[in-house]
């Protein structure tokens, strides 16, 4: 007899049997690569006399012969440069700069604070400051998170970032986005624009602190704060072939709201190895599968993705969250009106949708 357990999945609203012997194969399915490469075959030939054909057999083209982004542009290693080379890559970074205000785009990977012993942002401000002849002290108005790419909006006034807080805590309630984000998303949400609510907590799962959705959260929960009610407004800008360029403007703020958000819809976030193993797949549905039993792993993409992408297996776990804050709404002098500061997309993530067939409209 076949092993069965039924689960209640709260994003789908629906109680799944699931067969166990059907789930594994399914995934082992998804993420395997074809075990003969071009360098083996061309030996094998080689030794046998036999001729390599005109008609290239697609098994045995390797994923990562051309433009695979982990190549062209190539993706920038933190851990590889020197607190200098991070103070030259934000000074060169800078896109926007107006009286006590400064914004530049940073790359996925450099966290905002954190330990002492690692380079972050707040560290390298005195050095930034310093290097870009800024005279007073700069501090964070509003930045990107360690994973995700995209703006730090920084000022050198302490009034002027009150008033800057004082206007995002304003369009929160109001409901008018002040930050979006560009992500390319594997999956396409449906339906195609709208927003994504849920309460979320924070809880360790094992060796892992971990977001989870509650279904159902109680008011002392709410009231005690262990729980926040989160939204975020979505539209998907192009897709193609089962993916999909999305933007994100989060109305909450949580610890990883959007990659989480996007799970929920799924639609995880490329380049997301703590939240994407959430979506799975039985009997060729896409579900979301209960958290305990869907930890923190390297995303797995199918085999159509990795040739597109010129990518292997083995080598996901290289590839970057796509997740960029692209636009911040800010106020523009005393008048009520406001300013569009815009982080262009990085060149790796350009890459990506050239490569996956997808167009960012201007």
């Amino acid at each position: 007899m076949m092993n069965c357990f039924t689960k209640y999945l709260p994003a789908t609203g629906r109680t799944w049997v699931i067969v166990l012997r059907c789930l594994r194969p399914t995934f082992d399915r998804c993420g395997k690569l074809q075990s003969t490469s071009v360098h083996t075959a061309t030996k094998r030939m080689a030794k046998s006399g036999t001729k390599p054909q005109k008609q290239t057999d697609k098994r045995l083209v390797s994923p990562v012969a051309g433009g695979s982004i982990l190549k062209e542009p190539g993706i920038i290693d933190l851990r590889k440069l020197t607190k200098d080379d991070l103070v030259e890559l934000l000074a060169n970074s800078v896109v926007y700069k107006k009286g006590v205000l400064m914004a530049v785009s940073k790359p996925p990977g450099l966290s905002i604070a954190g330990v002492e012993s690692e380079a972050t942002l707040m560290s390298l401000l005195p050095y930034l400051a310093l290097r870009l002849g800024v005279s007073e002290e700069l501090h964070v108005v509003k930045a990107a998170t360690k994973e995700s790419s995209g703006l730090v909006l920084l000022s050198s006034c302490h009034t002027t970032t009150k008033r800057m807080e004082d206007f995002f805590i304003m369009s929160r309630k109001s409901k008018r986005p002040v930050s979006t984000y560009c992500a390319v998303t594997i999956g396409v949400p449906d339906p195609e624009e709208g927003e994504i609510t849920g309460a979320l907590k924070s809880e360790n799962i094992g060796d892992h602190n971990l977001v989870i959705p509650v279904q159902y959260p109680s008011r002392g929960s709410l009231e005690k704060k262990e729980v926040k009610r989160t939204r975020t407004y979505y539209k998907v800008l192009d897709s193609s072939d089962g993916c999909a360029l999305v933007q994100l403007q989060p109305m909450s703020s949580f610890q990883s709201q959007l990659q989480v958000h996007a799970t929920m819809k799924l639609s995880p976030i490329l380049g997301d190895h703590v939240y994407s193993a959430r979506v799975g797949k039985v009997l060729g549905q896409t579900i979301f599968l209960p958290v305990e039993d869907a930890l923190p792993r390297t995303q797995v993409l199918e085999e159509n993705l990795l040739q597109k992408m010129h990518i292997l297996k083995q080598q996901m776990h290289r590839m970057p969250l796509h997740l960029h804050l692209h636009q911040l709404l800010i106020p523009d002098g005393g008048s009520g009106s406001t300013h569009t500061v815009t982080a262009p997309l990085p060149p790796f993530f350009t890459r990506t949708l050239e490569l996956l067939g997808l167009t960012m409209q201007e």
